[in-house]
C-alpha cells in the first residue's frame, strides 16, 4: 500500500505549556518538559498502526498521542534522548520507504490576530479549550495550518519565542489550528516567528 507522508517533524524540547498540552489531551503515555519528540501524520489513517508497532520496536520512545481517522493518521512519540525520538522516526521512513524530504511543506490558510478580545468573545474560546484560558483584553492569535500535525510544532516554537498562552491545539484532520494569547507584544512576536520557522520548513509544496 502506497503511504503519503504529510507531516514530519521533530520537536528538540518540549516546553512547558506544550508539554502539558499534549497530556491533557493524550490517550498514551505523557511527555513532560524538555523531552524531545517526533511527529508523524500520513494517509491513509489505518497504516499508523503498523507504523507505531514499528517506532516503538526500533528504539526507547513512548507514544503519547495516536490519531486513527479514515482518511489520515497521527503519531507523536517522546524520549527523554533526542537520538531516540529521531531514530524512531528514521525508523518509521525507513518502513513507508520515504525520507524527511517527501513530507509535505506546511501552508498556511489562515493567520489572525485579534487584539483587545471581549469578555464574551473570550468565554466562547474557553469553553472548548484543552490549553490555558484567554482573558478579556488578550490579543488572540489564530494560525490554520495545512497539513494539520504542524500545529503541534507551530505551537511549541511560539512559546519558546515569547511569553504567551497556549488556548487550544488541534493537529490532527485536514487542517491543524493553534490559539495562543496574552499581552500584544509576546503575541505579535510569536506570530512573526511562528509563520517564519513554518515557511523555512522543507518538504513538497501542497
Amino acid at each position: 500500500m502506497s503511504i503519503d507522508l504529510r507531516t514530519y517533524v521533530f520537536l528538540d524540547s518540549l516546553q512547558l505549556q506544550m508539554a502539558s498540552f499534549i497530556s491533557t489531551i493524550s490517550k498514551g503515555y505523557y511527555p513532560v518538559a524538555e523531552q524531545a519528540c517526533c511527529i508523524v501524520e500520513i494517509a491513509p489513517g489505518i497504516e499508523i498502526n503498523r507504523l507505531t508497532d514499528v517506532a516503538l520496536k526500533a528504539t526507547n520512545v513512548a507514544p503519547g498521542l495516536q490519531v486513527v481517522e479514515r482518511a489520515f493518521g497521527l503519531l507523536e512519540v517522546h524520549s527523554d534522548e533526542q537520538g531516540d525520538a529521531r531514530q524512531a522516526g528514521e525508523a518509521i521512513l525507513q518502513a513507508i520507504g520515504k525520507t524527511e524530504s517527501d513530507r509535505m511543506k506546511p501552508k498556511i490558510h489562515t493567520s489572525q490576530l485579534i487584539r483587545n478580545v471581549t469578555d464574551h468573545h473570550a468565554q466562547l474560546i474557553n469553553r472548548t479549550r484543552y490549553g490555558n484560558m484567554v482573558l478579556r483584553g488578550d490579543t488572540l492569535y489564530i494560525l490554520e495550518v495545512e497539513p494539520a500535525g504542524y500545529a503541534y510544532y507551530a505551537a511549541n516554537e511560539a512559546e519558546k519565542a515569547s511569553h504567551i498562552n497556549i488556548i487550544n491545539v488541534q493537529g490532527f484532520g485536514q487542517f491543524g489550528r493553534v490559539y495562543i494569547a496574552g499581552d500584544e507584544a509576546d503575541v505579535v512576536e510569536s506570530h512573526s516567528i511562528v509563520e517564519t520557522r513554518l515557511a523555512s520548513l522543507s518538504g513538497r509544496t501542497i
